[in-house]
């Protein structure tokens, strides 16, 4: 198994084999746990004028999306995974578009299967990979704005990496730096009110669920499907 890393937009559109494209503060953090939480379905759009023409297609559907971090107009939340304590997802279809992940994830067009990324999923992301056994896995670092590298993206890879290696990389270590991050600092800044403390424990919670979020491309949308990981003994 060879296994590439990658950043940002071109890097998705570049991406070969299985793709893991990498968001943890906040995009795919917020989609497993929306996943927890019983919805429905994501579907995860690049453009915020296709997001808000599928609302008022679907005026039923839930919207949530970003740019710049905080919410945007016309939207039913932001990116925040602790909107979600809020917000009844259970058996609601989600739109959602976000200034870095859903851009690399519709943008993985060579891949043979696309993942979303995240810490919470790390260990069921391992599972998965090692199951399929690809010939080639390329991780895609999505960073800050899919324009600048960013500490827990880079941590995310590095976990995956390390495991699909046979290692054992330092998890409690790792979760240091996270906090220790620039990209951590709004998280404990009052006045950012659009990215709460309670978002940096939901997004760090390292294998925190047991299934992977794959892009499944047969409707006329692509939509992030749930599937549960593999036992550790396969």
């Amino acid at each position: 198994m060879h296994i590439e890393i990658t950043d940002f937009v071109a890097g998705a559109r570049s991406a070969r084999g299985l793709v893991v494209v990498i968001d943890v503060f906040r995009a795919f953090s917020l989609a497993a746990h929306a996943y927890a939480r019983g919805v429905a379905a994501m579907i995860p759009v690049a453009s915020i004028d296709d997001a808000l023409e599928l609302k008022r297609r679907h005026p039923d559907w839930l919207a949530l999306g970003e740019r710049h971090a905080r919410p945007l107009p016309g939207f039913d939340g932001g990116n925040s995974p602790s909107d979600l304590e809020r917000i009844d997802v259970r058996g609601r279809t989600v739109i959602h578009t976000t200034h870095a992940g859903t851009q690399g994830l519709t943008g993985a067009v060579c891949a043979d299967e696309v993942i979303a990324g995240a810490l919470v999923t790390a260990g069921a992301i391992v599972r998965y990979i090692r199951m399929r056994s690809p010939a080639v896995v390329t991780l895609v670092r999505m960073g800050h704005e899919a324009k600048e590298r960013c500490v827990e993206d880079d941590v995310c890879a590095e976990l995956i990496a390390g495991r699909l290696h046979g290692g054992a990389p330092d998890v409690g270590r790792m979760l240091e730096r996270l906090r220790r991050a620039p990209s951590a600092r709004k998280f404990f800044d009052p006045a950012c009110d659009w990215a709460p403390e309670r978002d940096f424990e939901l997004c760090t919670q390292v294998d925190a669920f047991d299934f992977v979020l794959l892009r499944d491309d047969r409707g006329s949308s692509p939509v992030l499907r749930r599937v549960d990981a593999p036992s550790e003994n396969l």
